[in-house]
Order: structure tokens, then sequence, then C-alpha cells
């Protein structure tokens, strides 16, 4: 939604917003809900229900994006049409495919934030609260990172940016599996947050940009429910390995694999390496693809 109440050509600065202002929430949530729950059980969940009403009540007061409309019927059947239509229109286009699926196998083998509450009793021996402030430094660095991209947006070498960022976010991951000293784990989560927070900015800046207006929707919709899902998937695939390998080896061999994945993607997806600038692919408006309809 943010996008579309946008304007492209401040595109580029709304994107680090929007995660900013994202990031706020994941910062302070888990520092309230460590000391929530110290003083009682139900109060998390008490702040969340009253947190939930908030946002739905905020949503009423924002504005139409003013987007072109798809004359579709509504239903199923026609939702069903939309998704395989952003599935083809991504499937078609080697920057899309590679940006998204980049990310969704990197978040589903480096998952370890999943670990977390394993990390901070069985490696680092700390109790809620101590494991609430592990929570807030995923925040604290995707903010911090977040912010300086609106003042400082990544305007060359993008693709190169994207996979760097995803190699660091795997190293990171390493070093938190292996760590048993508090302040490394938290700087390696701050680390591969911040890293994170910079190839979801270039990924969610060149979604919207290298996408016709008329199918933009459905590519988004679609790249939604890869990320999301991957990190559902991401989070049970550390807790199955964890369970079958241990805590340690669980957490290193998914940095390792996502390394193992940026070396891959490097090499097959050369369109999404080479890409430069964002005017260097932007796409504002086109007709429709083949197979959209209108």
């Amino acid at each position: 939604m943010p996008i579309d109440l946008s304007p492209p050509e401040i595109l580029e600065r709304v994107i680090p917003l929007k995660s900013l202002a994202f990031q706020a929430g994941v910062i302070a949530g888990p520092i309230a809900a460590g000391f929530a729950a110290v003083a009682a059980d139900e109060l998390p969940y008490l702040m969340a229900m009253v947190l939930l009403a908030l946002a739905a009540m905020a949503l009423a007061f924002v504005p139409k994006p003013p987007i072109e409309q798809l004359e579709t019927a509504p239903g199923p059947a026609q939702a069903f049409r939309d998704a395989v239509e952003g599935i083809a229109y991504i499937r078609r286009n080697p920057i899309l495919r590679g940006a998204i699926s980049l990310d969704l196998f990197a978040v589903l083998l480096g998952g370890a934030t999943a670990l977390l509450p394993a990390i901070a009793s069985e490696r680092l021996g700390v109790g809620e609260v101590g494991l609430g402030w592990l929570r807030a430094a995923d925040g604290i660095g995707a903010a911090l990172v977040s912010l300086a991209l609106t003042y400082r947006p990544i305007r060359r070498r993008l693709g190169r940016a994207l996979l760097s960022t995803v190699a660091v976010f795997g190293v990171a991951v390493i070093f938190l599996g292996l760590t048993t000293s508090y302040a490394v784990a938290f700087a390696a989560i701050l680390v591969l947050s911040g890293a994170d927070a910079i190839s979801v900015y270039v990924r969610s800046s060149l979604v919207p940009v290298v996408t016709p207006e008329v199918m933009r929707g459905r590519v988004i919709a679609v790249e939604n429910v890869f990320i999301g899902g991957s990190n559902e998937l991401g989070a049970l695939e550390s807790g199955v390995a964890a369970q079958a390998l241990g805590l340690v080896p669980a957490i290193v061999t998914g940095g390792i694999g996502t390394l193992l994945v940026v070396a891959l993607w490097w090499r097959f997806f050369p369109e999404l390496r080479d890409v430069d600038r964002f005017d260097d692919v932007r796409i504002d408006k086109l007709a429709p693809q083949p197979g959209a309809e209108l």
C-alpha cells in the first residue's frame, strides 16, 4: 500500500521509512513483552490485543491508493487466475525470479532467529529479559540501516549489493551459532538484521520498478506469499534441523547453506547480479503482458 500511495520518484526513500516504522515495533515489542511476562503471564497477550485493535482503527483512515484498477470479476476463480498470472510474470522476468527466490531460499536456510529462545537458554544462559533484548536487536539493526537508507539510498550496483548483503547475513548466522558470548550474539543479530534490511530494501524497490502497473498488485501479492511463507518454513526448518542435528550444527549449516545459495545465484542470475541503477530497469507503465485480463 505505501508503494501505491507514493510517487515513483520518492519510492526509494519511502521503502526504508516503511521498514523503519515496522522495525520500531519489532524493537519495542520484545522488550516490553519481556518485562510484561515477568509481571504477569497474561499481560503480553492483553497488550497484543489492544495494539492490534488500535492498528485496525488506524487502517480505517488510510486513503484509497490512486492506481489503475483492473476490471476483473471477484471470487476465488479470479483470485486464482490473478495468482497464476503473477507467478507467470515472475517466471518470465529473470530479475524478479532471482530476487524473490534468493530471499526465499536464504530465509528458509538462515532462519536462526526462530531458535533464539533455545540460544538464550542453552548457549547464553539468560532469561526472559535477555531474550527480549536479543529479539529487539533484530529490530535495532534493521531500524538503524533503514534510517541510514532513508538519507543515503543505495543508487549504484544494486544487484551486487543485494547478493553481497545476503552473504553477510549468512556469515552473521554462522557467528550466532558458534558463540557463547551474549555480546557477540547481540552483535551478530545486529549485523544479520542490518544486512537483511538492505536486501529487503533492494528487493522491495526492484519489484515495483521492474513490474508494469497493471501487473504490480498480482506480482507483489505473490512475492508476499513467497517471502511470508519462507519465514514460517524457515522457522520450521530450523526447529527440525535443531532436533535432528543439535542446536549449533543446525544454525551453522543454515548459514553455510545461505552462502551456497548466494554463490549459485551469483552464477546463474547474471541479469540480477548486473543491475546497476533502478532507472536502468524501470518500467513505469507498459501494456498488459500476455495472459493478463483487463
